[in-house]
């Protein structure tokens, strides 16, 4: 089943950066931006980091929360984190259960050779815990500014 906006936002407990673990409930009453990406330090998912970085005051004016998830540890996003000065909550799905959940583990395919991954996608979920908006195969350039707008009008 595919995940449509409207839909009830399917839960997760999944390891975070720094420590400890983050459930989608302990986001209930605000909004969330779950944006999903394939590695750490790749050059696209580090311009995604540092574009939904730069927004965060915007974001939090607005009364929402950004949360980045992908396969890579804990440990590695500690890493990334540090490098480059992120301070927004990135979640460790090293198991992909929340990809599966979202429907975004998928075939991809690099220089003839398939294999499984996370598709870049962006989820705004309302306050109460249903997706508004699904941003799939997203391009890295605007992205941030775009969820923006979107959680803003939410």
């Amino acid at each position: 089943m595919v995940l449509q906006e409207g839909d009830k936002a399917p839960d997760f407990h999944l390891p975070r950066d720094g420590g400890g673990e983050v459930t989608l409930a302990s986001f209930r009453g605000r909004k969330l931006v779950l944006y999903a990406y394939p590695k750490d330090d790749t050059t696209g998912c580090t311009q995604e980091a540092i574009d939904f970085n730069r927004l965060r005051r915007d974001f939090a004016a607005c009364d929402t929360e950004i949360v980045g998830v992908s396969p890579d540890p804990a440990k590695r996003h500690d890493r990334f984190k540090q490098k480059h000065e992120l301070g927004l909550t990135l979640l460790a799905d090293e198991s992909q259960i929340l990809a599966n959940a979202y429907g975004i583990w998928v075939e991809k395919s690099m220089y003839g050779r398939k294999f499984m991954g996370i598709e870049r996608s962006t989820f705004l979920i309302d306050a109460q815990g249903r997706i508004a908006r699904i941003w799939r195969k997203v391009k890295v350039a605007g992205h941030a500014e775009e969820v923006l707008a979107a959680a803003r009008a939410l």
